[in-house]
């Protein structure tokens, strides 16, 4: 099995091109079809996030509600607050996670054109894949994967199946023999902890909003590989200093054409996560 390039003390690639929530400037974000967005654009990795269902299925979902990107307040009218955690994976499988994209067009790529027309009609009616559907399709494809598990809010209290989201996401990973292609990243650390025990060989990354004073301390305690910093949290030194000591330094949501300029010229950096996959490839001379 060849070793993953995200773990600690590997030749780190440099400035990874991350779709952020899968190219969701260009499709429904945390969908296959934002999945199939960055890999048009010939992305690196696409980036998505990961809750869990009343009966502990691992599901792409940034919110803890279904309300914002799905049809659920008209289809379960009477399941307020809509928190994926009281649903069952049966129940989720069926929503539109893709309509909400048309109708709101967040990034404005619909108005421009940005999105052909032949893609829009496909998108009506996307649905939110498990992870193990999210995770095949990415073997399938070629891409890389940034997990991110949203930490234990909706598995607390539910009953899960007695999977806890760790647990099920590394034998997911090891079933599709995906180690070396996959980053998993959490604000918990607590997880990422959990995951290095469990499965050295998987790469975890700790996400910051904040770089705290000491963050050699935490990356240790937690065996991580990896920090992935929000991107006014991003300094040279210390991005030099962790890279030099093994660690992957990634920064997110990039997304202004300033920022991206001056980030793909950043010596230190693996990679960029990015709702414009677009933009930044372009910046480093591999738009197609």
């Amino acid at each position: 099995m060849r070793e993953s390039p995200f773990l600690r003390g590997s030749k780190k690639p440099r400035r990874l091109v991350i779709a952020h929530r899968g190219a969701r400037s260009l499709a429904p974000e945390n969908t296959l079809a934002a999945g199939e967005a960055a890999l048009a654009l010939r992305a690196d990795l696409w980036e998505f996030d990961v809750e869990v269902t009343r009966d502990g299925e691992l599901i792409l979902l940034h919110d803890e509600t279904l309300s914002r990107t799905t049809d659920a307040l008209t289809r379960y009218p009477d399941r307020s607050p809509w928190r994926a955690a009281d649903f069952t994976w049966d129940e989720i499988r069926a929503l539109d996670a893709g309509s909400w994209f048309l109708r709101e067009d967040p990034f404005g790529t619909l108005a421009s054109g940005d999105v052909p027309q032949d893609r829009r009609e496909r998108l009506a009616g996307e649905r939110i894949p498990s992870l193990q559907e999210a995770l095949s399709w990415t073997q399938e494809s070629g891409l890389g994967a940034n997990v991110e598990l949203k930490g234990n809010r909706a598995s607390a209290g539910a009953s899960n199946g007695g999977h806890r989201p760790v647990e099920r996401a590394v034998a997911i990973v090891r079933e599709l023999r995906m180690e070396s292609r996959v980053l998993v990243s959490s604000f918990d650390h607590a997880m990422i902890r959990r995951l290095k025990m469990m499965a050295p060989e998987i790469a975890g990354a700790l996400l910051f909003h904040n770089l705290p004073a000491d963050p050699r301390a935490a990356l240790d305690a937690a065996k991580a590989d990896a920090v992935a910093l929000k991107l006014p949290a991003f300094e040279r030194e210390a991005a030099r200093a962790l890279e030099e000591a093994g660690f992957g330094v990634y920064v997110w949501t990039a997304n202004g054409p300033e920022d991206l300029e001056r980030l793909a010229a950043e010596p230190f950096l693996a990679g960029i996560i990015t709702d414009w996959p677009q933009r930044l490839l372009k910046i480093l001379g591999r738009a197609h």
